[in-house]
């Protein structure tokens, strides 16, 4: 329902906005460039789809095949007992667990081809334990909004827009936006946590959360060993040759088992076929709202109003700068994108508000857009919290970029 409301709000706002600039500002064009945003937007969503029929496709085909042969199986015995704590809704060994364990790892090496079908695939096997299939369950709602709050080990697409753009270190972002996310994620966390009344403070959860920061710990450890070029590197050789290794692993596993391996892909790929489609109408309506969002010029206005106000008890308003990114990247990721080149191109690559608009790229995730894809791909239109728990995951994000950036940056 929160859902719904928010996205009529995208147009009543948007066409507000735009009123008062045409009857104070005289602005005659503005309801033809938002009137033609709706066309972009629509073209742009089905564009989208597009492209995500093939991903989509392959990575079901291939969790078919891991299904199949037992791959899955042995992964979700593997992380069963820490799931088990967070989803206790999920029976143990289900394949779900399996499945999103996979998206969370894709997400933390920063591959976004493969996280968003592997997520699509967990929320497909989420439905079918789901009671009431038009709303959204409470093991949804945690996997959504640990999947929104983005914990990145590596930012590889981040570091090579600042290689692109001239920086003296592209890599100088990657500490900041690791801690961001980390904290985007614990708050994201604890507010479904408590929402769902889950104790965190469980041996189990505190192990596997200790050991996760312990891996992290190590690889900040090791890659702040290296230069910008080497951590570039190591991060896509790591992240590429993982996602191969279980590809074959998988395929590898199903042959051993005598499973027909051509046609199980086969079959998975149908299913994600179906998938693709049914994200469609989804996928236009929310786009379509943000376009509009963007085109009436209210988020330079929400940004103008936040300065002013920041500015009313503090001297260092730099931050306000790069907040659009920030603002963005909830709505739009490539959105968000464009934002922060333009703050590039407006600051230096190496200024305080280029490198945290940076940090806020890579710091906070897509929510509208994954929630809108996610729970578009099986149908559920009664998303209950999962909005605004997602939302305050990456505003623990934006708060944590910001006091990091001046830590780091200055």
């Amino acid at each position: 329902m929160a859902l719904n409301y928010v996205w009529v709000s995208f147009f009543l706002i948007a066409f507000v906005v735009a009123v008062i600039r045409f009857v104070i500002l005289g602005d005659t064009e503005i309801f033809s460039l938002m009137v033609q945003s709706t066309f972009d937007m629509a073209k742009t969503s089905v564009e989208i789809a597009i492209y995500l029929i093939g991903v989509i496709s392959l990575w079901q085909g291939i969790m078919k095949v891991g299904e199949s042969g037992g791959a899955i199986r042995i992964l979700t015995r593997i992380v069963s007992p820490f799931f088990s704590k967070l989803f206790p809704e999920v029976p143990k060994d289900h394949p779900a667990v399996g499945a999103m364990m996979m998206n969370f790892s894709a997400n933390m090496l920063g591959l976004d081809n493969a996280a968003t079908p592997l997520g699509l695939k967990a929320m497909n096997e989420l439905q079918e334990i789901n009671p009431k299939k038009e709303e959204a369950s409470n093991a949804m709602i945690m996997f959504i909004v640990l999947n929104t709050s983005g914990l990145t080990v590596v930012p590889v697409s981040v570091m090579a827009i600042r290689a692109a753009q001239g920086a003296v270190n592209p890599a100088d972002i990657f500490l900041p936006i690791l801690l961001a996310t980390y904290f985007a994620s614990l708050g994201g966390l604890i507010a479904v946590s408590i929402k769902q009344r889950i104790n965190l403070f469980q041996p189990v959860i505190l192990a596997w959360l200790g050991g996760i920061t312990a891996m992290i710990s190590l690889a900040l450890y090791y890659l702040s060993g290296l230069d910008q070029e080497s951590t570039a590197i190591v991060g896509s050789v790591v992240g590429n040759s993982i996602i191969l290794t279980i590809i074959v692993g998988f395929f590898g596993l199903a042959v051993w088992r005598k499973i027909n391996v051509y046609e199980t892909f086969i079959e998975g790929a149908k299913e994600g076929f179906n998938v693709s489609v049914k994200i469609i109408p989804y996928l236009v309506a929310m786009l379509v709202g943000i376009g509009l969002l963007r085109v009436s010029g209210t988020l330079d206005f929400i940004v103008e109003m936040i300065g002013a106000f920041f500015s009313l008890f503090l001297e260092d308003t730099r931050f306000v700068d790069a907040l659009p990114t920030a603002l963005m990247k909830p709505l739009s990721g490539s959105g968000a994108r464009g934002m922060m080149i333009e703050q590039i191109d407006n600051f230096g690559v190496d200024s305080f508000v280029g490198r945290l608009a940076s940090v806020f790229q890579g710091s906070t995730e897509t929510t509208f857009y994954t929630l809108a894809v996610y729970f578009g791909s099986i149908s559920v239109s009664r998303t209950r919290y999962a909005l605004g728990a997602g939302l305050f995951a990456d505003l623990c994000g934006i708060v944590a970029a910001i006091v990091i950036a001046y830590v780091f940056f200055g």
